[in-house]
């Protein structure tokens, strides 16, 4: 029923693209990040709550329809419906079942609650088309609770030193995440523009800790407070007005210890909006599919660890999403991990 080619993933019988990388007239978006929803398509498919964030980069001009989640909705006999990620606010898995056959395209996902995005639910099917971003051994995520605990601790050590915390985190999801378990009784907590845009538009019920743009003129605000930033800001002046500070950077890459150096921050924290790989393969084997589709991430090492463990019929798709990718270089570790995984 699906088909990968030069657009992106086509439903061939309904006429209609999932997550398409160039234009075409009617795309289903499973979430609103950029390397999966993209300018130019005539119509645009999503949840309901990710259609203020397609309006917001995309343009206000943009054709939209928004489904709930569960919501089916007929698309030339094929059976269309979306379901949770996990991966941030709006994010959804697509289901759509024709002829008896249901395949399941899941976007990026977690199984991670973070207590913001609708939790990941396990669809069962016959076809899965599934991310790899941590699609490796080496990613074992710590207990998203132990990790905001490190963030908070981290933080009130700043402010005792009278510092300021910057901590990054993508504008959209991870931004979200890091704000909802901050402790305010600290501080005071400031965003920088780009989140503070995100922010404005999320549905009500998200329940974010009152913040303020941060501004160098309010410098003395600052000192002692946070200020969630995405990765764009490191090593700009924006972020120099605020010293003396501490950098802090949240993402699943924290796993490996050249990270954070490469990046040269303060401290890392191993908090993604992806799956690590005990997530993956709970993930792929739940759904019951027996033929696996292994999208943007280690797909090849993946796809042959899910042929040769489990006897799927697994294979590497290549696409244009680019998963977490906060490292602009692939560290020495990585590479390292990468060599173990395929001897």
């Amino acid at each position: 029923m699906l088909k990968f080619d030069r657009f992106g993933i086509f439903c061939e019988p309904a006429g209609v693209y999932i997550d398409p990388w160039k234009p075409v007239d009617r795309a289903i978006i499973t979430h609103a990040h950029s390397d999966h929803a993209r300018w130019g398509s005539k119509h645009y498919l999503s949840h309901h709550d990710s259609i203020p964030i397609l309006k917001l980069r995309l343009g206000a001009e943009i054709s939209t329809q928004g489904l709930h989640y569960g919501e089916t909705l007929m698309m030339n006999g094929v059976k269309v419906s979306l379901h949770p990620a996990g991966h941030i606010t709006g994010s959804a898995q697509v289901r759509l079942e024709y002829q008896g056959k249901v395949w399941v395209v899941s976007g990026d996902y977690k199984l991670q609650d973070d207590e913001v995005s609708a939790p990941f639910e396990i669809i069962k099917c016959d076809h899965f088309v599934t991310e790899s971003t941590f699609g490796l051994p080496v990613y074992n995520f710590p207990e998203p609770a132990s990790v905001h605990a490190d963030i908070n601790s981290w933080w009130r050590s700043n402010a005792e030193q009278g510092k300021t915390s910057i901590i990054i985190g993508y504008a959209l999801g991870k931004a979200q995440r890091i704000m909802k378990h901050l402790d305010a009784s600290i501080g005071g907590i400031y965003t920088h523009g780009a989140v503070a845009n995100i922010n404005r538009i999320l549905p009500e019920g998200t329940g974010l800790p009152q913040a303020a743009p941060a501004f160098d003129f309010i410098r003395k605000e600052t000192q002692g407070a946070i200020i969630v930033a995405p990765p764009s800001a490191i090593g700009t002046p924006w972020l120099k007005r605020f010293e003396p500070y501490s950098l802090g950077i949240c993402s699943g890459w924290m796993q490996l210890r050249g990270a954070r150096r490469r990046r040269g921050a303060d401290r890392g924290f191993i908090l993604s909006d992806h799956c690590d790989w005990p997530q993956l393969n709970t993930a792929v084997l739940g759904t019951g599919a027996e033929n696996i589709y292994v999208t943007h991430g280690y797909k090849s090492i993946y796809a042959k660890w899910l042929r040769d463990e489990y006897k799927l019929n697994a294979v590497e798709v290549d696409t244009l999403y680019e998963g977490e990718n906060i490292e602009e270089n692939k560290p020495e570790e990585i590479e390292q991990a990468e060599g173990s995984a395929e001897a």
